[in-house]
């Protein structure tokens, strides 16, 4: 099994990467999240040129922040710096959309999208629409040396949860993004290969990736000891984040379940922060994703338990090694530990067991 590590795209990640890179780890993962984080093509720009092995990807690329021909040009130019070592995964849109208060887009819209940049990719022309407009258009100087690689293949990845998510995957990606590092992915991984036996993929076999917060205890600590709640807390509070949407919100949530207790608790406790910072009642969403996957607002480590730590691949280095042997049994290639910040990130280079870490695999 592969190991990743995601990183927030703020734009001197390059450092972790490549610390990352001469850990052994295989994989750098960054997000999208253009309200919260640093550009990611940018970022990953300056990690393609700071790195020599490790492979880079979108986790997750979203279809609304760029046209389809945009988003093909973006990696296609990461490419050119890092050749045959880059996986864009395209998803439907959490964060992204949340922070401005929208909802993911339909499975028929990220359907296409996916299409319209694997097509580009490929060199191909395709069928570019806008609004009632219908015009051909491929990468034009795909073909010189100055601007893009398409020459080396990069695959392209969907994050997929709900069934008609997974169908589209199934239908259309070279890979699979899920959510929950651990849970049993039969019945996920069964609707994806129903779906690409309908479309003529009979051999597909999707390269999983998965991913979960996580940090290495030192000795004598706690798994709420100040350091572990600040590098693993962010990653958990987010699913309430989650919650509120689904109960509260104007967008929506990641397959999380409408109003719940959680989701009630917390509605009360924005409105209590948002009231102190003055934030208008119909902009609560962007007070309610302030320090999303990066820090937790004051308050918000109630909605942190010890159970919900445990849950995360945190633990002593042998805690850490059984759990990854049970989630390499559930048919994930590629483990994807999340980190919420530069210190997380250092913390989790620096201690992570050097016995998992693999041999790249050339996939992903």
């Amino acid at each position: 099994m592969d190991i990743g590590i995601s990183i927030p795209s703020y734009i001197d990640a390059w450092r972790e990467v490549q610390a990352a890179e001469e850990a052994g780890f295989t994989h750098a993962w960054f997000f999208d999240s253009q309200l919260i984080y640093s550009d990611v093509y940018a970022t990953m720009a300056l990690a393609a040129q700071n790195t020599k092995r490790i492979r880079l990807g979108t986790l997750v690329a979203i279809p609304t922040n760029r046209i389809a021909p945009v988003t093909a040009s973006a990696i296609a130019t990461i490419n050119k710096l890092a050749p045959g070592r880059v996986t864009l995964a395209l998803g439907t849109g959490y964060t992204g959309r949340n922070t401005m208060g929208l909802p993911s887009v339909p499975v028929d819209y990220f359907r296409q999208y996916a299409q319209d940049v694997k097509g580009l990719l490929a060199g191909e022309d395709v069928l570019f629409r806008e609004g009632s407009r219908e015009r051909w258009i491929h990468l034009i100087h795909a073909d010189r040396d100055s601007f893009i690689n398409i020459h080396d293949p990069i695959p392209v990845f969907m994050a997929a949860n709900g069934r008609g998510a997974l169908r589209a995957a199934g239908e259309i990606a070279d890979g699979w993004v899920t959510t929950g590092a651990g849970r049993d992915l039969n019945p996920d991984r069964q609707i994806l290969l129903e779906a690409a036996q309908a479309a003529g993929r009979a051999d597909f076999n999707p390269y999983t990736v998965a991913n979960t917060p996580g940090c290495v205890l030192h000795e004598g600590e706690s798994m709420t000891s100040d350091r572990v709640m600040a590098h693993v807390a962010p990653n958990i509070v987010m699913r309430v984040h989650g919650q509120w949407e689904a109960g509260f919100g104007p967008g929506s949530s990641l397959g999380q379940p409408g109003t719940t207790e959680a989701a009630s608790e917390y509605n009360a406790y924005i409105r209590s922060y948002a009231e102190e910072r003055g934030t208008p009642s119909d902009r609560l969403y962007l007070d309610v994703h302030r320090g999303h996957m990066v820090f937790m607002k004051p308050g918000e480590e109630r909605f942190v338990s010890e159970q919900d730590i445990s849950r995360t691949l945190t633990g002593s280095p042998s805690q850490i090694m059984e759990r990854m042997e049970a989630i390499e049994a559930t048919g994930v290639n590629c483990l994807v530990i999340q980190t919420p910040n530069a210190a997380a990130a250092r913390d989790l280079i620096r201690d992570f067991p050097r016995e998992a870490l693999p041999a790249p695999s050339g996939q992903g």
